[in-house]
């Protein structure tokens, strides 16, 4: 494929149009676990895994949602992360993790269109998962998103959630996000799973579950709004790893 609608979203920051290059990588660093008997062949095992984030693209400031005054705002701090391949809409392949904003830069030579450039290295897995919830809409009042299959969670993995708030505007608003799961597409009888913080201003925040099965299948984001006009721009990206 080629790459004309990767997505990235860094805690409340979209940094999709400031972006022309993102990488997202994972690795499991390999030991060595050779004995006799192996028949001359070196024998190794996963140890350590460790996920990494590479974005550069054009610089912007003066708001908090363009590159410069979020990236200096998340500078050493630990923020949710979501890629997307291809567009953010619901369904859509993601990549999400909680992931240390490690380093900074920008600025280059005499007639450059200014860039910067960014790493962060994670302190979560990296998930595949789906879009939950996409970025385009303006929600104004309580709702439910849709019905993503994403399977069941064995015992010893976990459901990952992250959640990026990209615009607030009211007098008061408050959002607050949770993610339900059912055994069927209907959503019958939900079951409540996680529920994040309430948000009143563009930031980001993840939550996974404990390392408990869930015999459910099917999973929706649900959000709760109060406040006097008010109206949120948000996506939520769900994985199980």
């Amino acid at each position: 494929m080629i790459l004309t609608n990767v997505r990235a979203f860094a805690s409340g920051a979209d940094l999709t149009g400031a972006s022309n290059k993102v990488e997202v990588s994972a690795e499991v660093e390999e030991k060595e676990a050779t004995v006799y008997g192996s028949s001359g062949w070196k024998a190794v095992v996963g140890s350590l895994g460790a996920a990494d984030i590479e974005a550069e693209g054009y610089w912007e400031a003066g708001d908090p949602s363009l590159v410069d005054d979020a990236s200096w705002a998340q500078l050493g701090g630990v923020w949710p992360w979501t890629i997307c391949p291809d567009t953010a809409q619901v369904g859509s392949i993601a990549y999400l993790t909680r992931a240390l904003r490690s380093n900074y830069k920008l600025g280059g030579t005499v007639g450059d269109v200014a860039p910067w450039s960014s790493s962060a290295k994670g302190s979560w897995p990296l998930v595949r998962g789906q879009i939950a919830h996409p970025p385009g809409l303006a929600r104004t009042a309580t709702g439910v998103g849709s019905v993503l299959n994403l399977g069941s969670v064995a015992a010893g993995r976990r459901l990952y959630a992250a959640v990026h708030v990209l615009s607030v505007a009211g007098t008061t608003p408050s959002l607050t996000v949770a993610v339900e799961s059912d055994d069927t597409a209907g959503m019958t009888s939900p079951v409540p799973r996680l529920t994040f913080g309430a948000i009143t201003a563009p930031t980001g925040q993840a939550l996974r579950t404990d390392a408990s099965a869930i015999a459910d299948t099917h999973y929706r984001v649900t959000w709760a709004i109060t406040g006097t006009g008010p109206s949120f721009m948000f996506a939520v990206s769900l994985g199980i790893r």
